[in-house]
């Protein structure tokens, strides 16, 4: 079992609070992945559910149990950092049976464990290899065999694959996807990337000045944002915000042309996704604009407009 809760969770640093009054339920052998820009505070909650930060205020329960004040050892969890933290003259094999082989486990254990691992992560051929023989996509996964061999009760992952080149980080969120669905374990990530986030989550957790703007899955993070920040911050290129006031169920587009009414009305913002632009005829709610950029990515094409104050 693999069910975390963090209930009022608090972080200061002096008079500094970083993360403000957190409440959050992941369930065993769910994919949670934390977001949010930098410095929102998602790397420090997630080294305080590892236990390598202490929890200010708040408890901290996995599988009903209060881990709060327990050291990161005691809580059955096991961390994957971007930096691959190997062991340059050890084996593959050595480094990754190398904490069993300190907590007293059999040389059959260790040997059965890391040969389950290197199956799982296609690593079987490079066990005998030192970490400079390998690319960093291969270190990386040796670096979650390391994981793997301990049976935790749940994988976090710190942004794991910012080290890597472009093509090396499509190639491992897709084995990041597998392993999850082949033990699935409950894991909880940090990235900055949001095509991570969108692909791999079941449930993502928004994070704004160290509290949450919004939980939720994907589709409901990108079709039903909750407030201004969720959708402008979800998807890329970013949605397109435009103020408009409104009456009796009825728009007001303040730079588009014509309009439905006059006088006194609610102000409010219109958000409209790329993808839900088109070309069309002068008229109500229409914009004006000329192409300012085009970046052509192949099989995408980005039009980047220029509609004056809106």
């Amino acid at each position: 079992m693999g069910a975390i809760k963090l209930e009022a969770v608090e972080k200061w640093f002096g008079d500094v609070q970083v993360i403000k009054g957190i409440d959050l339920d992941i369930l065993d052998g769910e994919f949670v992945i934390f977001v949010g820009p930098s410095g929102c505070g998602k790397s420090t909650l997630l080294r305080m559910i590892g236990g390598l930060e202490e929890t200010s205020r708040g408890a901290i329960k996995i599988d009903e149990r209060d881990v709060t004040p327990e050291p990161p050892a005691k809580r059955g969890l096991t961390m994957v950092f971007q930096s691959y933290a190997l062991y340059p003259h050890m084996s593959v094999r050595d480094n990754m049976g190398f904490s069993l082989k300190t907590s007293g486990a059999s040389k059959a254990e260790i040997a059965e464990k890391v040969n389950h691992a290197a199956s799982v992560l296609k690593l079987e051929e490079y066990l005998d290899r030192r970490p400079k023989d390998l690319s960093g996509g291969q270190r990386q996964r040796v670096a979650i065999g390391r994981s793997i061999v301990r049976d935790p009760t749940a994988f976090l992952f710190d942004e794991p694959l910012s080290n890597l080149d472009a093509a090396l980080r499509v190639e491992m969120r897709y084995e990041i996807a597998k392993l999850h669905q082949s033990l699935g374990a409950t894991m909880i990530y940090v990235t900055h990337d949001q095509v991570e986030a969108m692909t791999l989550a079941d449930k993502i957790v928004v994070l704004e000045f160290g509290t949450i703007a919004q939980v939720g899955t994907p589709r409901e993070l990108y079709e039903r944002p909750a407030n201004l920040f969720v959708a402008q911050f979800i998807g890329s290129p970013k949605m397109n915000v435009v103020d408009c006031t409104t009456r009796a169920g009825k728009y007001n587009l303040k730079a588009g042309r014509g309009g439905s009414f006059n006088g006194d009305q609610d102000a409010t913002h219109i958000g409209i996704r790329p993808e839900h632009v088109s070309i069309g005829p002068p008229g109500d709610g229409a914009l004006d604009g000329t192409i300012d950029v085009v970046e052509y990515l192949g099989a995408d094409c980005f039009i980047i407009l220029d509609c004056g104050p809106v």
